[in-house]
């Protein structure tokens, strides 16, 4: 059975009516939480699964007003979420980067939703028209061409909006080429920036990756195959040529390759890879490593001779220069040294 929805204003403190089955339930003045979006969902929105299945219709379970940020495969569509197959088909309205790319995969799934255009040259005028669609108490779910919305992807600006508006903004999470790479890149995870795409241009591209390349974290990139060797060599120049990298091509497709080893010698796999020029790529490059320090017995050495000719203060300013640690912390080393050496005898 259908669950019907009437709102005048999501989030606005308005009345939200929920009518199923004769079943009338209503919330007065206040807004539709996350909380009862979940269990909406949970409670309602599978309800039918069985029925559809066995008639073979397409799947149509109303879902509640609000914005649905929706990630979509990357590449093999059994990648897909059942929670965002029925989101899609439960939302009454579709905000697509391509609709074109976007039906192609509906059809697939057996979806019908009507879909609309939603891209970095339209978003903005865009965005009163999907508003006005959930102010009437509908549901737009906002998908990319491949992943995750935002993710160096339109839907920022809706976004923003909905959330400057105070409507429910609800993330139906899944795949994102970013998470992918890293999780079999093998280099440090537990802190990482993602960097999107780099500028077209050599010299702005050059400027940011000088920017980049002292980051300590491992560094996330999207590179376009037609760049893709132009790129590497700018890294091989501002990171250097022994920096560890790891480059996907074609994530999760049928080609799915990965290039490991130094930025040099990933540089030269590709380059020797017929299917190389061909593909989507993601570049993983490991963080600049800490710079060696001098460890606590050189430090200690270096200070006890120097203390024999020289006061703490002073032995403590050449051995942090000659080490490359802080003043205090040699000062702090030289004065246990002198406490030491100007103990009296047993």
């Amino acid at each position: 059975e259908t669950v019907l929805i009437q709102q005048a204003r999501v989030g606005s403190g308005s009345s939200v009516v929920f009518r199923s089955s004769g079943l009338h339930q209503q919330f007065c003045a206040r807004p539709v939480s996350l909380k009862m979006t979940c269990e909406y969902y949970m409670n309602t929105v599978t309800q039918n699964s069985n029925n559809s299945a066995a008639t073979g219709e397409p799947l149509r379970r109303k879902i509640p007003a609000g914005l649905y940020v929706v990630a979509t495969p990357i590449g093999n569509l059994a990648d897909i979420t059942e929670r965002a197959r029925l989101t899609m088909a439960g939302a009454d309205l579709i905000a697509a980067e391509d609709t074109r790319r976007t039906a192609r995969m509906l059809t697939q799934l057996g979806i019908r939703t009507e879909l609309i255009s939603c891209h970095e040259h339209n978003e903005m005028q865009r965005a009163p028209q999907i508003m006005e669609r959930i102010y009437s108490g509908q549901a737009v779910a906002l998908v990319t061409d491949a992943g995750t919305p935002l993710m160096s992807d339109p839907g920022y600006r809706l976004v923003k909006t909905a959330r400057d508006a105070g409507v429910t903004v609800v993330p139906i999470p899944g795949a994102c080429a970013a998470v992918a790479a890293l999780s079999v890149a093998g280099l440090p995870s537990d802190r990482f920036r993602f960097e999107g795409f780099l500028p077209a241009a050599q010299k702005a591209r050059q400027a940011r990756l000088t920017t980049l390349a002292a980051a300590s974290e491992t560094l996330i990139f999207y590179v376009g195959v037609h760049k893709m060797q132009a790129v590497l060599a700018d890294f091989c120049a501002t990171f250097g040529v022994d920096r560890p990298a790891v480059l996907g091509r074609e994530l999760t497709k049928l080609y799915e390759t990965f290039y490991t080893g130094t930025l040099s010698e990933v540089a030269e796999a590709l380059a020797a890879d017929p299917g190389g020029r061909k593909g989507e790529f993601t570049l993983v490059v490991s963080g600049r490593p800490a710079p060696e320090t001098a460890s606590a017995a050189e430090i200690r050495r270096i200070l006890q001779v120097l203390l024999e000719e020289l006061p703490a203060g002073q032995a403590a300013s050449i051995a942090a220069k000659l080490v490359g640690v802080k003043k205090r912390e040699a000062y702090e080393i030289a004065l246990e040294l002198k406490g030491t050496n100007d103990s009296p005898a047993d």
